[in-house]
């Protein structure tokens, strides 16, 4: 099925895969947070191809454990939302940052400023490199401990705690607001001081540094390789995919991707509980085999 609203500019045959970008949750990862048995030997199958894959997701390096099985080749995951390129070949609690795109301290305390005037009642947290601080009201999604407890503007103060540390991005959480009418009034009070997105299914948003996203990174790391977005499939499922779904030559969204997502994307594919990018993968290298024989 490919989306009404765009179209790759280049016929998918035309143009041959060098590299697939998939997001993790509610993507390439079941609900349970698994990698089916399948899915691990289509992205086997895909760098014995020849075809690079970058993990591309939200989540910070810390998070990474449950794909850290799955590296292949580079080894290089974009965490943050484009915040940070990181290395996983280490293995659990070993990666190592190789580019960081941080959310300087002033746009970050203009974002929670502007943001508390236009939504009472916001919460928030601070993602840095190695730690996680948050203030005291902001709930327990995460399941661990921060760092350390104090208001949003404390905590991006000079001599906050970890000011030393770059900032990756700001979580926002609103316990009442609708998820999609948060994100529309957050991105239009910060404006260009940040980038603004979500992931969760609740209302909590993603803020990180003007023009940081999943695509605006994954394109460096792809001139980085000589690869152009032409050459690019790319999966997602939520609003922080957009921007790597349009950029990218071909896109999946998921079966139980966001309206805004299927619209951006230029095909769809299964849920993620099915296996959605998996089934993407085994027919591009099946057309690839046809093509070469």
């Amino acid at each position: 099925m490919t989306s009404a609203t765009r179209q790759p500019e280049t016929p998918a045959a035309a143009t041959p895969p060098r590299l697939i970008a998939t997001d993790l949750d509610g993507t390439l990862l079941r609900d349970d947070k698994s990698v089916s048995p399948r899915t691990v030997a289509a992205l086997a199958a895909a760098e014995e191809a020849g075809i690079e894959v970058f993990f591309v997701t939200g989540r910070p390096a810390r998070w990474m454990d449950v794909v850290s099985d799955h590296v292949h080749g580079h080894g290089l995951a974009i965490c943050g939302n484009g915040a940070a390129v990181v290395d996983l070949h280490g293995g659990p609690g070993t990666h190592q940052f190789v580019k960081v795109r941080e959310l300087a301290r002033e746009n970050a305390l203009d974002a929670v400023r502007l943001l508390r005037e236009a939504a009472p009642g916001t919460m928030y947290a601070i993602e840095q490199t190695y730690g996680f601080y948050q203030e005291p009201q902001y709930p327990k999604m995460h399941l661990e401990i921060p760092d350390f407890l104090a208001t949003a503007e404390q905590l991006l103060a000079p001599d906050a705690p970890g000011a030393g540390e770059p900032v990756l991005k700001i979580l926002a959480f609103h316990p009442t607001l609708d998820p999609d009418a948060f994100l529309t009034l957050a991105r239009l009070a910060i404006g260009d001081r940040a980038n603004v997105t979500r992931s969760s299914p609740s209302a909590l948003l993603e803020i990180s540094g003007p023009g940081v996203s999943k695509a605006s990174t994954l394109a460096l790391c792809c001139a980085e390789r000589g690869i152009s977005h032409e050459e690019v499939v790319a999966f997602g499922d939520m609003p922080n995919d957009v921007e790597m779904l349009t950029w990218a030559g071909r896109s999946y969204a998921m079966g139980n991707a966001h309206p805004d997502v299927i619209a951006a994307a230029s095909g769809q594919t299964v849920a993620n509980n099915d296996d959605g990018v998996a089934v993407v993968i085994e027919r591009l290298i099946a057309e690839r085999l046809q093509a070469s024989g």
